[in-house]
């Protein structure tokens, strides 16, 4: 009974004794601390690795975390300077320097940053209107960061960045931003409609321009390529009559056969026949009569006989002539266009109006 007495005792302090091993010992991870109180007191702090404690005088702490967290806080409304209530989500990064601060200086770190976070955005935020705080949102950040680092840094945190998610307007100032910003998107497109279509009109009125500027000058080439080749024809024509030195013969017979085509006009009312008519039927029979082939040797002719043969070829034209007066008044019958004796008044005007017939001298008849 001592035995088995002795045996049990043996085998509870066995126990104990690893017990107290275990508890003596304590191994730290990677990036972790823990804080050793002894006695109540804090003592010190265990870094990474193998590390000792006394038994049943030292307590340690859990573990803390020093690497880089990241917090994501809930929405919070916030009221802007145009008296406007948003929700604005944040996004903290920071890290635990200092584990004993972390553990001494704050009961609960994490609640203090996330208040810390809500009013200092509230102060920031309530300094600016609904459209500077969407677009500042970068200004925001260092702001926040700057506070937050100064007043966590004695707590053994640091705050590496500070980031704004989403800024939630109301709904029915998000009707209203979408109005605004339709109606921006469609004055630019007018805005940049008419600027093509000014374009548009400006190279078109140019084309136009240049157009017109070559046509224009095209024109007057034609024009004075044309004049001059008037020029040079009436020029040509002009030396021609001088160099061949037309006499009174051959005009006499281009005014009588210009006659009919007078009468012929579609212009024409009335055709008057002048008096110079007889002296160019003398000059045609006179053509005529100089002209005739002599064959054999030369033949004088009289006077007489010279005035006798020019008074028949003169009747002869004579009567050519009637028959195309006859035939032009014919024509102006057909027409319906009265002649100078169905129309008694006539005016001064029209008269001077018609044309008119160059007049010649009556040539003398030889030998009369």
């Amino acid at each position: 009974m001592e035995i088995s007495a002795a045996l049990i005792a043996g085998v509870l302090i066995a126990l104990l004794a690893v017990f107290t091993v275990i508890r003596a010992v304590r191994i730290v991870p990677q990036a972790r601390a823990r804080n050793v109180e002894r006695l109540g007191r804090y003592h010190r702090t265990l870094r990474p690795g193998l590390n000792f404690v006394i038994p049943y005088v030292d307590h340690v702490h859990p573990k803390i975390d020093l690497r880089e967290q990241v917090v994501s806080f809930p929405p919070q409304p916030v009221i802007t300077e145009d008296n406007l209530v948003v929700e604005i989500d944040t996004v903290l990064y920071f890290q635990v320097t200092d584990p004993r601060a972390a553990a001494y200086e704050i009961a609960s770190y994490l609640q203090a940053v996330e208040q810390l976070t809500v009013t200092t955005l509230r102060n920031v935020v309530g300094s600016m209107d609904l459209e500077r705080t969407l677009t500042s949102r970068d200004t925001i950040n260092s702001q926040l960061r700057g506070v937050l680092d100064d007043a966590t840094g004695k707590w053994g945190l640091r705050v590496n960045r500070v980031e704004i998610k989403a800024i939630d307007p109301p709904h029915t100032i998000k009707e209203a931003m979408e109005k605004q910003m339709r109606a921006e998107r469609d004055k630019r497109a007018a805005i940049l409609g008419a600027e093509g279509q000014r374009q548009s009109q400006i190279l078109t009125a140019e084309g136009d321009k240049q157009a017109a500027v070559l046509r224009a000058e095209g024109g007057r080439s034609a024009e004075i390529l044309k004049a001059e080749g008037q020029s040079r024809a009436i020029d040509q024509v002009f030396q021609a009559v001088h160099r061949n030195d037309p006499d009174p013969k051959l005009l006499a017979y281009q005014y009588l056969s210009v006659l009919p085509q007078l009468a012929q006009g579609p212009g024409s009312t009335f055709w008057v026949i002048p008096s110079e008519v007889t002296s160019a039927l003398h000059g045609v029979s006179r053509a005529f009569t100089e002209s005739l082939p002599k064959s054999g040797a030369i033949r004088e002719t009289s006077s007489d006989e010279l005035g006798t043969r020019a008074d028949e070829d003169a009747a002869h034209a004579a009567e050519e002539a009637a028959e195309a007066v006859a035939d032009a008044a014919q024509a102006d019958a057909t027409r319906h266009i009265t002649t100078p004796d169905s129309q008694p008044d006539i005016t001064p005007a029209r008269r001077n109006a018609e044309p008119m017939l160059p007049t010649q001298p009556m040539p003398r008849r030889e030998g009369s």
